[in-house]
């Protein structure tokens, strides 16, 4: 506890402060001339009229302000030769014991106890109080300040839960990220690799490979705009990206930028959650990419989707020598960011080599989508 920083970020003097500051003087004031009991009427009037701006404080410099009331209190008595201070409008002390728990660091929540409890202790010894006196002003000081320890747990869980939120959605943006221009730029490069490789026997080969390199470099423009509207937006990123199921024809193709892409959709996924349908999409994507960067001599790469009583099934295989250069022990941002889809959403991912040749990419994802 001696070691725990300040919460970050205290509101300086806001209206109500002000506000405050301004009702409780003239009470004060009212008070000592209304109450011609009170002890020592003239000094209690001013001394209650002058702590009360410490009330403006009381965020920023809590340890001072609990030191300075206390101490002041405390002593005044003791030099008049008489009882504690009476005044009514002492009342809003409590407030500096809670601003003490709530915005102080640790050092200074250790130093205002010792300090507020020895001017207790000080003022029951001073006034030969019995046990039902001290009881009261203890638990008034206790109740203070365990709501002020109570705000500040609830507002540092806030805070770590918004932290969290963030990181899940700088991990679903990073993923994203990675799988849109990972794909694209994949299909870019192949497809001038190809083209390059062939246009000297065939010199329209190059304006083909231009058309398909436009068409894949719109298609990531377009994807990497709207998430660009989704970090521009005051509201948290949704975890799901736009993409589904039914996006998956959009990753065949008949072998003009690397290996044949075979797609085949079975089962009834009319009635499957839009994060899981996303989470599939995304997997087989990463896949599909891998394999062409990855699988060489491929001659086909499948990709089976299959929806069940509870899951949907996800396979991507490809017949390619890519495992001897993608071992299972060692896998990148793109492996790893598939696994943590399917995590998420309460399934499983498993990537590695066919033991004969090949890769294949497993995903099994509940129809739930995690929920509980």
């Amino acid at each position: 506890m001696w070691n725990e920083p300040p919460p970050p970020h205290p509101p300086r003097r806001v209206w109500r402060d002000w506000a405050l500051v301004g009702v409780l003087v003239p009470l004060a004031i009212l008070e000592g001339v209304l109450r011609p009991d009170l002890p020592w009427r003239t000094v209690s009037t001013a001394v209650t009229a002058a702590l009360v701006p410490m009330l403006l404080w009381r965020r920023t410099r809590p340890l001072l302000m609990v030191a300075i009331c206390f101490v002041v209190t405390g002593l005044v008595p003791l030099l008049l030769g008489g009882g504690p201070l009476g005044n009514y409008t002492l009342a809003f002390m409590l407030l500096l014991p809670y601003a003490l728990f709530r915005w102080g660091s640790g050092r200074d929540v250790v130093t205002g106890t010792a300090l507020m409890l020895a001017a207790v202790c000080l003022s029951v010894t001073v006034d030969h109080a019995t046990a039902g006196d001290v009881i009261g002003p203890f638990a008034v000081l206790f109740a203070s300040t365990a709501l002020g320890g109570a705000f500040r747990y609830r507002a540092g869980e806030r805070m770590r839960e918004l932290d969290r939120i963030k990181l899940l959605e700088r991990e679903q943006l990073a993923r994203d990220l990675h799988d849109t221009v990972a794909h694209h730029v994949s299909a870019m490069a192949v497809r001038a690799q190809a083209g390059l490789a062939t246009s000297a026997s065939r010199p329209d080969s190059a304006v083909e490979a231009l058309r398909v390199i436009e068409a894949e470099a719109a298609r990531a423009l377009d994807e990497m705009r709207a998430m660009v509207r989704v970090l521009r937006k005051n509201e948290p990123a949704e975890l799901t990206p736009g993409r589904q199921i039914a996006d998956l024809g959009e990753l065949a193709n008949d072998g003009h930028s690397g290996p044949p892409v075979d797609v085949e959709i079975a089962g009834d996924l009319d009635r499957l959650p839009p994060a899981v349908g996303a989470a599939v999409y995304r997997i087989a994507q990463e896949s599909v990419t891998n394999a062409i960067r990855h699988a060489r001599h491929a001659t086909h790469i499948e990709v089976r989707v299959s929806a069940g009583e509870r899951s949907v099934r996800l396979r991507v295989s490809d017949d390619g020598d890519g495992g001897l250069i993608r071992p299972a022990g060692a896998p990148g941002y793109g492996i790893a960011g598939m696994v943590e889809r399917a995590g998420l959403l309460g399934g499983t991912c498993v990537a590695g080599p066919d033991p004969q040749r090949g890769w294949t990419v497993s995903a099994e994802l509940p129809l739930t989508g995690g929920a509980p």
